[in-house]
Formats: structure tokens, C-alpha cells, sequence
């Protein structure tokens, strides 16, 4: 048997005989005590400001799941000068100092909510205080500026913007969202309207949030009168917010405990980047990343920072490979950032050609040499003067491989990334010859297209052309990007590239011989 100090380990206490009366007592109350701390919540016991302590005292009966959920999070728990003196890369507060005036007291509600009235559409008197619904990444910015900052060279912080202000995307949205219904022997298409939007592509891409009238409420404090707001309830990660900021923080970190455990789980990811033309989640669950996350995940630590490889975790999330502090025993393999490409060499879903990333996070901006609002020509070649060059690729993938070389060797890594080129260069090739077919359907006039200025989005063989790229091109990338093989073979992958591409030929070969005819 086991011992510890010349005593035996793990001998009953009937085998010893009964403890003095004093210890008894202590181990009662020690056991008590450890008993009530695992009951616990983490809540913090940080000093609220009379602002947000007044908020409390109605929402903890009004709302009491935001005002749980808020005294789970570190804002509860610590104040902004306990935070600004955290040293070094443990440090989560990017600010120099705590905003003016809330130094000594946690974040709560006030600190978020009455920031900046003058700025928020949205505010209203409240109970004595100018409040405002939206938080915005502006009102973040007062303690984390340079995520924040980041944030808004981000492809994800335009995406609202990326995609309404596109004529060609929103013929794409057109023909997913809008209503069909049949006139005599035909098809008509009704534009989607703002509700069903709202509900689709904004969903992700984020609304813009516009302040309508006032309403008056009855509450159970009385008569109140509260904004109306259109394109809300929304966390999209490209919201128009009513101060003019773009973008949502909650987008990754939930209201109203904002968690980076939350934000560092793929999850999280996984509520926009999962269907079939965005499948990086589906891929990576069943990569062995994924196995390994999914067998093991339990027993990491999402919440250190900085994270180390190999202590804290044992193998990458979306997160880690795209966006986390990493460190191993040498120091710091990779800095933390709010910039998603900043390790993507390639742009590699949601276009029609894999291509290098936009020097811009504003895509609308871009025009081809055929004057579309597109990052390629439809035949393929790049707007090079829009794209990064050769030299930015090699720096943002040699951070990611940076990444993966804390677990892989060299010639592991190399093989990979060879791998993906390989799978990138095929996609677009087999994307190029649906291109081709298409454009024969037009020129045969059995299909419309931009000549004739109509939809390319709405005929049969269009729809088929944007199932290519659209979806299995993009699953055919992923596969390679994330090694989740059969993603990239026969679950919307190479199999239903080439079987896509013989219905098209097909299709285009009845039609013309009908039209012959």
C-alpha cells in the first residue's frame, strides 16, 4: 500500500479509529467549504459602478439570464486597472490605460451601453440614463483598440458592404432569396423582401441596423418608451451598427459573457461556415484535427492566454491556426490577430476562382478588365492590381506554416501545402470549363446572360455553373486545406465536379438541338 509521511494511503477511517474531535471539525468545514465552491458560479466580486449597479437591480428581475450569463465573464470579475496591470502576452487589454473615469470598477452594463450617446442612433432616456441597444465594435475599441482596429481590415467586417454593394452578388441573392411563381407557362421571380434578407445571406453577412420610431411599452416598472429597430435582432459579422461602426464582436464572443473559451472553439465558426458553399466546419470535423478535438477537447484549456501548444491544447482550431497567440517553449511562434487573412495566401470560397487575397478588405471596389465587379476575369486570370502579390503570399503562408510546424516536420508541411496548390490549380480548372459551356449557351442564345443584360444566376444551366465553384470547387479546397479527404472525392467533391460538368454539356447539347429543330 501507497504512503505518504510513514502514514498508509487510503485506509478507511473505521480501520484507525475516529479522528480527534478538532481535526473532525476542521475537515467538516474544510469540506463544507470546497462543497459550497464548486457550487459556485464564477462570479465576480468586482466593485460595480452606481450606474451599472442600478442597471442590476431591475434586469436581474426583468432580464436575469443576461444578468447571469454577464456575471459568468471576466468583465464581471475584474476591473480595468486590475486588467492594465497584467504583464506581458497574458495581458488581454490592448489599451495603455482604462477609459477615463472607469478605472476602479468592472465592466457592466453602463460602461457598454451609455458610451458615446451623442454617436448611437439608437440612444434613448432610460430611467435617467442615455442608453443605447447596439454595443458596437467602437464602444469595444475603448479597451481593446488595436482588435478592434484589426478587425476592420478584415474581409468579415465589410461583409455587408461586400455584398450589397455588388450588382453581380445581388443577382446571386436575388435568385436564392427571392419568390418564384409560375405566369401562364412561365416563371417569374419577385425580389426577396428585407424580413427574408434579413433571415438569409445578412444573417451572416450582417444587416444594417436603422432606428425607426419610438414606441411606447408597458413594463413592470411602468410605461417606457423604447427604440423600434430595423434589421435587428442581428450578429452578423459585417453589421451596419446605428453609430456608423461596422461589424459585431458578438459575432464570436457571445453577449454577454464574451468568452474567448467561445470564440477559440470551432463552434463558433460553425454557425456561418458550415453549409455546402462554406463547409471549412463539416471538413474540419472530420479531419483528424477534428477526431482529436472532438476525442480530447474537453480536458484543454481554452481560456490561457497565451495559449501553448502542447500544454494548453494538442491540436489546432480554426482559431488557432488563424487568429491565436501561440507559444511554445521557445517563445512566441505566432502573434495574436483580429485580421483573419493575415495568414491566407489564397482566397480559396464564395468566387468563382480560387485567387489571392484582396489587398483591400472593401471587395466592391474591385473591377475585372471586362468591367465586372469580380477579383478575376470569368475565363480566370486575376485583377492582379487588386490582389495581393506573390511575395504577401509567401509571408502569410509562411506564418501559417508556422502554425503547423509545431506539431509536423518540414517535409510534412511542404507536402501539404503542395497538395493544396495542386487542388487549388485543378478546381479552377475544372470551374473554367463549366465557365466555357456556359458561355457557349449564351452565345448559342439558349441561355441569357449579361448581354442581354438578365440574370446569370436564374436559367438551368447558370444554376449549374454556380453549383460548380460555388460548392464543389469551394469543397474540393477545403478538403485539401483541412485534410477532411472525402469532402474533396465524393461529398461534393471531385465526383460531382465531373458529373456537374456532364449534365451541363448535356443540357447544352439538348437545348441546341432543340433550338435547331
Amino acid at each position: 500500500m501507497a504512503s505518504l509521511g510513514g502514514e498508509p494511503v487510503g485506509i478507511r477511517a473505521s480501520e484507525k479509529g475516529p479522528l480527534p474531535r478538532g481535526r473532525a471539525l476542521k475537515v467538516l468545514l474544510a469540506s463544507l467549504l470546497l462543497s459550497c465552491l464548486a457550487l459556485q458560479p464564477l462570479y465576480g466580486a468586482g466593485k460595480l459602478s452606481p450606474a451599472s449597479e442600478e442597471c442590476i437591480d431591475c434586469h436581474s428581475t426583468v432580464t436575469p439570464g443576461i444578468v447571469d450569463d454577464w456575471q459568468r465573464s471576466r468583465h464581471a470579475r475584474f476591473s480595468l486597472q486590475e486588467a492594465v496591470k497584467v504583464p506581458g502576452l497574458k495581458r488581454r487589454f490592448s489599451a495603455q490605460r482604462p477609459p477615463e473615469g472607469m478605472e476602479d470598477h468592472v465592466v457592466g452594463c453602463a460602461e457598454c451601453h451609455t458610451l458615446d450617446p451623442e454617436l448611437h442612433k439608437d440612444t434613448f432616456d432610460h430611467n435617467g440614463y442615455r442608453v443605447h441597444i447596439v454595443v458596437t465594435p467602437r464602444d469595444c475599441a475603448r479597451c481593446h483598440p488595436k482588435e478592434v482596429a484589426e478587425y476592420d481590415q478584415n474581409l468579415m467586417s465589410k461583409a455587408h458592404g461586400n455584398l450589397v454593394a455588388n450588382p453581380l452578388y445581388q443577382m446571386l441573392v436575388e435568385a436564392v432569396d427571392g419568390l418564384q411563381i409560375p405566369v401562364g407557362e412561365d416563371l417569374v421571380l419577385l425580389g426577396p423582401d428585407e424580413l427574408t434578407r434579413a433571415d438569409s445571406c445578412l444573417f451572416c453577412h450582417g444587416t444594417k441596423v436603422e432606428v425607426g420610431s419610438f414606441e411606447l411599452r408597458e413594463t413592470e416598472f411602468g410605461e417606457m418608451a423604447f427604440p423600434v429597430l430595423y434589421g435587428w435582432p442581428n450578429q452578423g459579422t459585417g453589421r451596419v451598427n446605428p453609430d456608423g461602426s461596422l461589424g459585431a464582436c458578438s459575432s464570436c464572443h457571445s453577449r454577454h459573457r464574451f468568452s474567448i473559451a467561445e470564440a477559440r472553439k470551432p463552434y463558433t465558426c460553425g454557425g456561418c461556415h458550415k453549409g455546402p458553399d462554406v463547409p471549412a466546419y463539416k471538413v474540419y470535423m472530420v479531419s483528424r484535427h477534428g477526431t482529436i478535438f472532438s476525442s480530447e477537447g474537453d480536458e484543454w484549456d481554452f481560456e490561457a492566454v497565451p495559449w501553448r501548444v502542447g500544454r494548453h491544447f494538442s491540436t489546432p482550431t480554426c482559431a488557432a491556426c488563424h487568429m491565436g497567440l501561440l507559444v511554445d517553449e521557445g517563445g512566441v511562434m505566432v502573434q495574436r490577430t483580429h485580421r483573419m487573412n493575415d495568414r491566407l495566401a489564397w482566397r480559396i470560397f464564395g468566387l468563382i476562382y480560387a485567387h489571392p487575397h484582396p489587398k483591400d478588405p472593401d471587395t466592391s471596389i474591385m473591377r475585372n478588365r471586362g468591367g465586372l465587379p469580380l477579383p478575376t476575369e470569368l475565363t480566370g486570370e486575376p485583377a492582379k492590381p487588386y490582389l495581393i502579390d506573390e511575395q504577401e503570399q509567401a509571408r502569410r503562408q509562411g506564418t501559417l506554416e508556422k502554425v503547423c510546424s509545431a506539431c509536423h516536420s518540414r517535409n510534412w508541411v511542404r507536402g501539404h501545402f503542395a497538395r493544396l496548390q495542386r487542388a487549388i490549380e485543378t478546381t479552377n480548372e475544372m470551374t473554367l470549363t463549366a465557365t466555357k459551356l456556359l458561355l457557349r449557351a449564351w452565345q448559342e442564345g439558349v441561355a441569357k446572360g449579361l448581354e442581354e443584360k438578365d440574370s446569370i444566376f436564374n436559367e438551368a444551366i447558370e444554376r449549374k455553373w454556380v453549383r460548380q465553384w460555388l460548392f464543389y470547387a469551394n469543397s474540393v479546397r477545403f478538403a485539401s486545406a483541412m485534410a477532411g479527404a472525402d469532402y474533396g472525392v465524393f461529398a461534393n467533391g471531385r465526383w460531382s465536379m465531373g458529373e456537374n460538368i456532364q449534365e451541363m454539356a448535356d443540357w447544352l447539347q439538348f437545348k441546341s438541338s432543340a433550338k435547331g429543330r
